[in-house]
């Protein structure tokens, strides 16, 4: 998964993405104002989106504005000094989908963040299955018919990924662009290593493959 993380104090941004790098190792994007904020938003896609209030350039009301009117669905979890009731509901309004108020728990914003983007693929649950095969997505843990599965944190990164859309066709281009950051180096074999490995440990010891490949357009994950 991809978060943009759109905010100007740069110590608790550092340890906001560091949290979700280290807990729950999504790929994040930092932003420190409102218009490269907006750059940013524009540019890539994301699987959520943390949002800050107090920006300068532009502030996280324009933002999250502009951010609907083009058109984007992305869940947006926005972080606020404000508790007021005004302010919540013109947030929910202009189209937040939660909002925390600072200071906060990182272990809070961590599992809301996780909400968000369960909700976002239509998963409200924290344990996705596909046929035999389960997801914590919680403590990150993957077992097929009661088997533990060992995965490396980028295996299971694309394997979560493609579970949250089980049965739809997912494009090399689309993995890379939800599993890695704004800086990362584009190697272009990648996915398929790790998608070999997927399979080795996954249907080992099993008669069904999960992992099926569309020729010339993607993966695609169902039992």
């Amino acid at each position: 998964m991809r978060v943009l993380i759109v905010e100007d104090e740069p110590r608790l941004a550092e340890n906001i993405a560091r949290s979700l790098r280290e807990s729950a190792g999504y790929a994040v994007d930092v932003a420190a104002d409102g218009q490269e904020g907006w750059f940013l938003a524009e540019s890539n896609t994301y699987d959520v989106v943390l949002l800050d209030l107090m920006l300068p350039q532009m502030d996280g009301m324009q933002l999250l504005t502009r951010i609907r009117q083009a058109g984007q669905l992305t869940p947006v979890l926005v972080l606020t000094a404000r508790d007021e009731k005004e302010s919540v509901v013109a947030l929910l309004n202009a189209g937040a989908d939660d909002y925390l108020t600072k200071p906060f728990d990182l272990g809070e914003l961590l599992a809301r963040t996780k909400a968000l983007i369960r909700r976002g693929k239509g998963q409200p649950s924290p344990v996705l299955v596909i046929g035999d095969l389960q997801l914590n997505t919680v403590n990150r843990t993957v077992q097929r018919s009661g088997r533990t599965i060992m995965l490396t944190a980028m295996e299971y990164r694309v394997l979560e990924y493609l579970a949250h859309r089980p049965g739809a066709v997912v494009s090399k281009t689309e993995l890379l662009e939800h599993l890695y950051d704004y800086n990362w180096e584009k190697f272009s074999n990648v996915i398929e290593v790790y998608i070999s490995g997927l399979r080795r440990k996954l249907d080992n010891g099993s008669d069904q493959q999960l992992i099926h490949t569309v020729r010339g357009q993607g993966y695609i994950l169902q039992d």
